[in-house]
């Protein structure tokens, strides 16, 4: 059941991406008489879209109503359940990552990454779920044990990416709270109130400074480029939210360009990470980093 999941996870998904980046930016496919129809594929995913005819014609999503048992179990599948244990496996890894001489300096790292606070942990989750779905299948022969070794250091450098990109999400939090003077995050006390803004800037400082030391381990260049970008997305996001003038607040654009450097640019060049740790082509690669992408932008266009 899980295999099949993960197949119609890779083939459905990504296919959806290659529709949606046909239209203009900010537009929901099913919105816009310009887009092509949706590939027959995407109905695994229960919405079927009608052919764009023109002004005239009469845009709707119907839900498809799925008759094999197999199919309705495999919707009610929990994708967080999927990856439980190997989220578990990489919370531990995280708390060990940031331990700091300092000991006011380790208490502030760990701060979001204690059991109990670690948030949904929606990043490693998505990348961990990418991972499955596009690393290839390995033909067994004679040296099993070998293919099983390099198997599970793929694997292993794929968990990598996502711990990456968890540090430097919760890194962007400690900053954002200290920019907005917030008070809580995740149920308790943000930790620029409960230890000042100096510790709480510094141990941001920290967890981009041990993600970027992981990062380095993989010797990957264009990974190391992509990871690196996506900080740099951070910033300019942040920047955009506080510079922000009347007009720009009025254009959905200009949201959306924001809310890419804040929230998408992270979690799309992490899925093309995972794509290009795991061979693939270049085409499948930007398709992972449109699923990333679009992940966020579909939501933000049906919230408009």
């Amino acid at each position: 059941m899980v295999s099949r999941f993960i197949y119609r996870f890779s083939r459905g998904s990504l296919k959806h991406c290659r529709s949606i980046v046909r239209c203009q930016p900010g537009h929901l496919p099913f919105l816009s008489n310009n887009c092509s129809s949706i590939p027959s594929t995407d109905r695994v995913w229960g919405y079927q879209e009608t052919n764009c005819l023109g002004s005239h014609a009469i845009h709707g999503i119907s839900y498809q109503v799925h008759n094999e048992r197999s199919s309705i179990i495999e919707e009610q599948v929990d994708p967080f359940s999927l990856v439980a244990e190997e989220l578990s496996i990489l919370a531990n890894r995280l708390r060990a990552m940031v331990v700091a001489e300092v000991p006011k300096l380790a208490s502030a790292a760990e701060y979001f990454f204690k059991m109990g606070v670690e948030g949904k942990r929606f990043r490693p989750t998505v990348i961990l779920l990418m991972a499955t779905a596009l690393n290839m299948p390995i033909t067994k022969s004679a040296s099993d044990g070998v293919i099983d070794t390099l198997s599970d250091e793929l694997r292993k450098r794929q968990q990598c990416i996502a711990e990456i990109t968890e540090m430097i999400y919760v890194a962007s939090l400690l900053h954002d709270d200290v920019l907005d003077d917030a008070e809580t995050r995740r149920g308790i006390g943000a930790l620029n109130v409960v230890m000042g803004n100096k510790i709480a800037v510094l141990a941001g400082d920290f967890l981009l400074s041990r993600a970027c030391v992981a990062l380095a381990s993989l010797e990957n260049t264009e990974v190391v480029s992509l990871l690196a970008t996506a900080v740099e997305h951070l910033v300019t996001g942040e920047t955009m939210q506080m510079s922000t003038t009347r007009e720009q607040r009025c254009s959905i654009e200009y949201y959306l360009q924001k809310t890419y450097y804040k929230t998408a640019s992270l979690i799309s060049n992490s899925c093309k990470a995972i794509a290009l740790l795991a061979g693939q082509t270049a085409e499948v690669s930007l398709l992972a980093y449109d699923y990333g992408r679009n992940l966020v932008c579909d939501h933000l266009c049906s919230l408009i």
